[in-house]
């Protein structure tokens, strides 16, 4: 039952969806789909692909990377860094350790 209530919170996205985040044509998530390379279920006859294994997927294949990188949610990366280093999970780099 524990399983069960883990796949219900997971974010599942359509195939169009995917298809923008990752910055790829939806025939490619769709041949992702059929070669096996995507989890997913059926909603009313559409996919609805988990959310995890597009980011596994994309990360196993250059291309998709590079793509997902330069047109999809890769191109905002560098916007979601914490700047105020009160709220910062890393500790300043420059900062020397004191021993």
């Amino acid at each position: 039952m524990e399983n069960n209530r883990q796949s219900d919170l997971q974010v599942r996205v359509s195939v169009s969806e995917a298809a923008r985040l990752f910055g790829v044509n939806p025939r490619t998530i769709r041949r992702a789909i059929t070669g096996g390379s995507l989890r997913y279920i059926v909603v009313r006859n559409r996919y609805k692909i988990t959310f995890p294994s597009l980011v596994e997927w994309s990360q196993t294949q250059p291309l998709i990377r590079q793509k997902r990188d330069k047109a999809g949610i890769g191109q905002w990366v560098d916007q979601w860094r914490i700047r105020n280093i009160k709220y910062s999970p890393r500790p300043p780099q420059n900062e020397k350790r004191k021993p």
